[in-house]
C-alpha cells in the first residue's frame, strides 16, 4: 500500500493546522521525524553532576483520567495515508439517525432499514455521506454498509445491544467516527451474544477518530474497540474503553494515538489494554490503561501468559505525550513489544505489582517494560516500579541502548536487563534491584556518557552485574554502583575506576573530589544502602590518583586505577539491600 505520511506543526497558540509533506513510509517517518524529548540530560565527558530524581519514584501513582488537557509535549502526527486526515475529505450529505425514534427511509442514496431498535445503514455506492447519530437506545444498535468511505458523527448517542456489537460498521472502506463537540456517547454490548461479535465497537476497514466529544465503550462479550485494519486517534479525543471480557482496544494493522485522552480498563484474565498484530506508535496525547486480571495458561501455544497495559506484535515507537501503565494482576506487564521499541521522547510511566504467575511447568513473570528485540531509549523520560515476586524493570532481549533522555527504574528483580549488549551513550539511568541486580546485561557493556546510579541488592547481587565472559568498557559518562559485591571485568577505559565499600543514605548527595575540588556529583534516588560494595567512575578520574569520596554521612580516601576485582564484595550476604521501599 502507498504509505503517505503527513505532519501536524504545533503552534505558538497550541492549535493544529495540517501541512503539506512528502510521501514516506512508516521507517521514513521512524528516522527523520523531528522529536520532542522531555525529561533527559546528558553528561558526555568533564565534570558530571547526576541528579537521581525525587521521591516520585516511590510515590507516582496511576489511575483513570478523563480530564481533557492533553500534554503540550506534541510531535508530528503520522497517517498512514493522506486519505486518513479528515480534513483531506467531505462529507458533505448528512443522514440523520434517531436511536430513541428510529425510522426506515431511503433518503440521499442511502436505504435506512429498522428491526425493533437495529438500524442498519446502506449507502452502497454513494460518496460524501455521513451520518449524524442521536438518541439513545437499551436494545438496538447502528450497522453501516457500503462501498465507500463514510463518516459517523456522534452527536449525543447512546447504543447498547445485549445480543451483539452496538456500533457495527461493516463496510470494509475507511470509517471517520466524530465525536460531536460537548457531546457525550455511549457504546456497550452484552456478555451474551447471537453472533460472535469481535468488539461493542467493531469496524472492518480503517477507523480514525476526530473530534472533542467524549465516548465510553464498555465490552462485555469481546473487545471493546476491534478494528480488522488499523485506528488513529487524534488531538481532541476523550475515549474511555472497559472490557471484562478480552482486550479494551484492539486493531490488527497498527494503533497510531496522534493526542487524545484515551483511558482503558481490562479485567479479564492476560488481557492487554491496547493490543495491535502491527504497530504502535505514540505522538502526543495521554493514554492511561489499568489491567487486573491474572495470568493464564494458553492451551494453544502451550505457554503462560499474563495481562499487559500495551501489547504490540511487532514494533512500538514513542515521540511525545504521555504513557501510564498498571497492571495488578500476577504475571502482569506494562509495556510488552515483540520486536523492537524506540522511545525518543514523551513521558511513559509503569507500574506491575503482581507476582509471577505459575501453570503446567511454565510461568510468565511481572516487567515494567518487555521487548523480545532492541530497545532503544533516546529522550523522554521513562519510570519504572515493580514490586511483585520475580518483577523485572525493564526487559531487552536484544541490545538495549541508552542515549538520552531519563529512566528511573526500582524493581523487585533486576532493574534493567539486557540479553545482549548494553550501550549507555548518554542520559539519566537509575536502577534500583531491591532483591537482585540493578543494571545486569548477558553481552558486554559500553559506557560511552550519561550517568548511572545502580543499587543491587546484597550478597551476589550487584549494582552492575556483567557476565563472566563479558566486559565493560568506559569511555566517558559517570558511575555510581552499589551492592553486595562487583561482577564487572574492565575491558578497557578512558577513565580511571575506584571500588570500596560503605553505606548511602537516601537522598544523599554524594561528590568525588580532587583536592578541593569537586569532580562530580550524584544525588542518591530515595533508597539507603548499608555496608555495600562500591563502583564508581568519572571522567576526570585518573588512574593511580586519589580522590577524595564523600558519602554524605562518611568520607574516604579512594585511589583510582583502570579495572577493579570481579566478584570483590566485603562478606558475601554482608551488605544490606536497599532500604526505603
Amino acid at each position: 500500500m502507498k504509505k503517505m505520511m503527513f505532519r501536524m506543526m504545533l503552534l505558538a497558540s497550541v492549535t493544529m493546522t495540517a501541512a503539506c509533506s512528502k510521501e514516506s513510509s512508516l521507517d521514513d517517518y521512524v528516522n527523520n521525524t523531528n522529536n520532542n524529548s522531555s525529561g533527559g540530560t546528558s553528561t558526555t565527558g568533564g565534570s558530571g553532576s547526576a541528579t537521581a530524581g525525587s521521591g516520585e519514584l516511590t510515590t507516582f501513582t496511576i489511575g483513570i483520567d478523563k480530564t481533557t488537557a492533553e500534554p503540550t509535549d506534541v510531535a508530528d502526527e503520522y497517517f498512514p495515508d493522506e486519505e486518513d486526515m479528515l480534513e483531506n475529505n467531505e462529507f458533505t450529505t448528512e443522514v440523520a439517525i434517531d436511536l430513541s425514534n428510529p425510522a426506515a427511509k431511503t433518503e440521499n442514496g442511502v436505504e435506512v432499514t429498522v428491526n425493533g431498535g437495529h438500524i442498519t445503514a446502506n449507502h452502497g455506492s454513494e460518496k460524501k455521506i455521513c451520518y449524524v447519530v442521536s438518541g439513545s437506545t437499551d436494545n438496538g444498535s447502528f450497522t453501516v454498509v457500503g462501498d465507500k468511505k463514510y463518516e459517523v458523527k456522534l452527536n449525543g448517542a447512546s447504543i447498547t445491544n445485549p445480543d451483539s456489537a452496538a456500533l457495527n460498521l461493516l463496510s470494509s472502506k475507511r470509517a471517520y467516527v466524530v465525536l460531536a463537540d460537548g457531546t457525550t456517547n455511549t457504546l456497550a454490548d452484552g456478555s451474551a451474544s447471537k453472533n460472535d461479535h469481535k468488539g461493542a465497537l467493531y469496524c472492518k476497514g480503517k477507523l480514525m477518530f476526530n473530534g472533542s466529544g467524549a465516548l465510553e465503550v464498555t465490552g462485555n462479550y469481546n473487545n471493546g474497540i476491534h478494528s480488522a485494519d488499523y485506528i488513529v486517534f487524534r488531538k481532541g479525543n476523550n475515549v474511555y474503553v472497559k472490557s471484562t471480557a478480552n482486550h479494551g482496544i484492539k486493531a490488527n494493522d497498527g494503533v497510531y494515538i496522534n493526542g487524545g485522552i484515551i483511558n482503558v480498563e481490562v479485567s479479564a484474565t492476560a488481557a492487554k489494554g491496547i493490543n495491535c498484530e502491527s504497530h504502535i506508535m505514540i505522538n502526543g496525547g495521554r493514554t492511561t490503561v489499568l489491567t487486573t486480571g491474572n495470568g493464564t495458561y494458553d492451551s494453544d501455544d502451550q505457554e503462560a501468559k499474563g495481562a499487559a497495559g500495551i501489547k504490540a506484535d511487532s514494533t512500538f515507537t514513542m515521540y511525545a505525550g504521555e504513557v501510564r501503565l498498571k497492571s495488578t494482576g500476577s504475571g502482569g506487564k506494562g509495556l510488552n513489544v515483540d520486536m523492537d521499541a524506540d522511545i525518543n521522547g514523551g513521558a511513559m510511566y509503569v507500574i506491575t505489582e503482581g507476582g509471577q504467575y505459575k501453570s503446567n511447568n511454565d510461568t510468565a513473570s511481572p516487567k515494567g517494560i518487555k521487548v523480545d528485540g532492541n530497545l532503544n531509549v533516546n529522550g523522554g523520560l521513562v519510570m519504572v516500579r515493580t514490586k511483585g515476586y520475580n518483577g523485572e524493570g525493564i526487559e531487552s532481549k536484544g541490545t538495549l541502548t541508552v542515549t538520552d533522555g531519563t529512566v528511573q527504574v526500582a524493581a523487585y528483580d533486576d532493574a534493567i536487563n539486557s540479553a545482549k549488549d548494553m550501550y549507555i551513550k548518554g542520559g539519566n539511568i537509575v536502577a534500583i534491584g531491591t532483591n537482585n541486580d540493578g543494571l545486569d546485561t548477558n553481552g558486554n557493556m559500553y559506557v560511552s556518557g550519561g550517568t548511572v546510579i545502580a543499587f543491587g541488592a546484597s550478597g551476589a547481587e550487584t549494582g552492575i552485574d556483567i557476565g563472566e565472559q563479558f566486559k565493560l568498557y568506559i569511555t566517558g559518562g559517570n558511575i555510581f554502583g552499589i551492592g553486595g559485591r562487583i561482577d564487572a571485568n574492565i575491558g578497557s577505559t578512558s577513565q580511571g575506576v575506584a571500588s570500596t565499600t560503605g553505606s548511602v543514605q537516601a537522598n544523599a548527595t554524594v561528590t568525588v573530589g580532587s583536592g578541593q575540588t569537586t569532580i562530580a556529583t550524584f544525588t542518591m534516588p530515595p533508597y539507603s544502602y548499608s555496608n555495600g560494595t562500591i563502583f564508581v567512575s568519572t571522567p576526570d578520574m585518573k588512574s593511580g590518583s586519589n580522590y577524595t569520596l564523600n558519602l554524605g554521612n562518611s568520607q574516604q580516601t579512594v585511589t583510582a586505577s583502570a579495572s577493579v576485582n570481579s566478584g570483590m564484595g566485603g562478606q558475601i550476604g554482608g551488605g544490606g539491600r536497599p532500604g526505603g521501599w
